[in-house]
């Protein structure tokens, strides 16, 4: 959260990364070409057949007549709003075997590649084409690798390309075959309407499929997904098959799950569909101070902006009210705490959140560790506070070389920061309210990298908030990540989402919701969590950050994951039906821009 401009934090980690895909492309250009013995194992990779083996995103593909490279036919794919004109294929490979991938393109920003090898998934492209030109890449398999997704896809807003004479030469693969039975099927976390599952991966799996008494009731691509929707204090059966091209496995072994009767950290007297905005307290910018007393009703969680630290290590935070100086309509401390218990008496919920963007935190001694439960404990005391929001950016989060595990964390800034909450949490009961408010390149890039990688070289930051939020999650009543201030970011569709649309918020909550294999491995998965624990982060006006969304595009988003309507391309894991609402920078900006925010959210909701 910004006390003044936007600002993008991506430099860092897009630098390290992109040595690293320029290193992994001058290992692949130094490979040696595939051998005599290799085929083609590519279905109708020129589209003879039409579509045939071919998956194509909306409808955006057709088999034409002209321009063509060779034979008869050609695809043509047609980019249109946030569809890129992907058309896929997956292809049976061998284990630990070289491929070369290779297409016939024509047009501008065609890019061509392949997913899920086992090792580095590789990707070309061409800025420009007006005749046919080939792309080609190579990569080399796992080992357990069996399959592989190639593709092609255009970019948003170009005008329609066309690809012929896509090859996969290489060693040819062995007949699919239904994969095994999923073992280890375990609960990882239970609520009162909820119940959250993971399995091992089974070799040769495509994806997976749920089943409660009987019935399929969800999908998952990686061995983990919450079901949603349930009664609580009721006890349910639980089953996982895998899936692939051939055919569905056996049921597994059942497991049997209660849900609990309610309470912990989602169940602290929130409304069904909760608004959350930040409020300048402790400083003025070009919004204006807005008194306590002069927040609208709309806004059921009220984060006071910001407790920060004495310096950057000492775990230290103070808060006090904006200076006279700065805010001449500040109100007094007396009044202020008025209106605290007056706005708490009317049901809403008022935070200290600590950090921002000029409040580093950095845990890293258990010194610090205890200065910081001692001290918003006092923040909390003092103005009567109803709980906690964590708001920690720029380096506060990192993880040391070698901390790879999000399970397991061994970074002192983790380790403390989740023992410090613990604490907290513990002293003042399950009333007591947690959110938190990391940037997208904290949780949803974990996706892609996490921390500073095997290998070294990577923004040791990415994913960081990862660790914090998975042992957390039983205390946790919101997490609103901001979809803001980002950049591009790759979503379970395995496609870049860019902020400002509905698209963006639709990839990055699913994500959120659905769980996610960390840094690509699928042994580690992030479970989803709760959709009664996941808000929306949005900037409320075009002046408060990067990103800004319109209000339209909004309820795009919100019909998308609560009814699963006007998804545009990109297809959600389940129906998140009771996704908490929408999180804001700031309840100021949105008083400035004379309340769009707040009152689109009543609007929608009826409230």
């Amino acid at each position: 959260m910004e006390r003044t401009g936007p600002t993008v934090r991506f430099s860092g980690l897009l630098a390290a990364c992109t040595a690293a895909v320029l290193a992994a492309g001058a290992l692949v250009a130094t490979a040696p070409a595939a051998g005599a013995a290799d085929v083609d194992v590519a279905r109708n990779g020129g589209f003879e057949s039409g579509l045939d083996g071919w998956n194509c995103t909306a409808a955006s593909g057709a088999a034409v007549s002209t321009p063509v490279h060779g034979g008869a036919k050609a695809l043509k794919a047609t980019p249109a709003g946030s569809d890129n004109a992907k058309c896929s294929q997956s292809v049976t490979v061998k284990p630990n075997s070289r491929y070369t991938l290779s297409a016939w393109v024509q047009g501008s920003h065609v890019y061509l590649g392949a997913t899920g090898t086992g090792t580095t998934d590789v990707s070309t492209w061409t800025q420009s084409s007006g005749a046919w030109k080939q792309l080609t890449t190579t990569f080399t398999t796992g080992p357990n690798t069996t399959s592989v997704s190639v593709y092609t896809h255009g970019w948003y807003g170009t005008p329609a390309h066309y690809v012929d004479d896509l090859t996969l030469v290489g060693p040819g693969g062995d007949p699919v075959v239904i994969p095994a039975v999923p073992a280890g099927l375990q609960q990882t976390a239970t609520a009162a309407t909820s119940v959250a599952l993971s399995w091992n991966a089974v070799s040769g799996a495509s994806g997976y499929h749920v089943y409660r008494g009987g019935t399929k009731v969800a999908t998952a691509t990686g061995p983990s997904a919450t079901v949603t929707g349930l009664t609580p204090s009721t006890a349910y059966s639980f089953q996982v098959s895998a899936t692939n091209a051939a055919g569905e496995s056996a049921k597994s072994a059942a497991l049997s799950v209660t849900t609990t009767a309610g309470g912990g950290g989602g169940d602290t007297k929130l409304p069904a569909r909760a608004l959350v905005g930040y409020l300048h307290s402790s400083f003025a910018n070009g919004s204006g101070y807005t008194r306590m007393a002069d927040v609208p009703d709309s806004w059921d969680v009220i984060n006071l902006a910001f407790g920060e630290p004495t310096s950057v290590t000492s775990g230290d935070i103070r808060f006090s009210l904006c200076p006279v100086a700065e805010c001449p309509n500040v109100e007094s401390e007396t009044e202020f705490k008025a209106a605290i218990k007056a706005k708490q008496a009317a049901g809403k919920k008022v935070l200290i959140s600590i950090g921002g963007q000029n409040g580093q935190v950095q845990l890293a001694s258990t010194a610090a560790r205890d200065a910081f439960v001692t001290s918003v404990s006092k923040i909390i005391d003092t103005y009567g506070l109803d709980g906690l929001d964590i708001d920690f950016e720029g380096h506060s989060l990192s993880l040391n070389t070698g901390d790879t595990d999000f399970r397991g964390p061994t970074s002192p800034v983790i380790v403390n920061l989740i023992s410090a909450v613990k604490s907290l949490k513990a002293k003042y009961g399950s009333d007591f309210v947690l959110t938190m408010a990391p940037e997208t390149f904290f949780v949803q890039l974990g996706y892609q990298f996490y921390g500073s990688g095997p290998w070294g070289g990577q923004d040791p930051r990415a994913g960081a908030y990862l660790p914090v939020i998975h042992a957390l999650r039983d205390d946790l009543t919101l997490l609103h990540v901001q979809d803001y201030n980002s950049g591009p970011i790759m979503g379970l569709d395995n496609q870049y989402h860019t902020m400002g649309g509905a698209d963006f918020h639709i990839a990055m909550t699913d994500m959120l919701l659905a769980g996610f294999p960390v840094a690509g491995n699928t042994s580690r998965v992030f479970p989803g969590l709760r959709p009664d624990q996941v808000a929306i982060g949005l900037p409320a006006s075009t002046q408060a950050g990067n990103g800004h969304t319109t209000p339209a595009e909004v309820n795009k988003a919100l019909d998308c994951l609560i009814k699963k309507t006007d998804c545009g391309s990109y297809q959600t894991h389940g129906t998140w039906s009771d996704l908490r609402g929408l999180m804001t920078w700031s309840i100021n900006w949105d008083r400035f821009n004379n309340g769009e925010f707040s009152k689109n959210f009543d609007a929608y909701f009826g409230n």
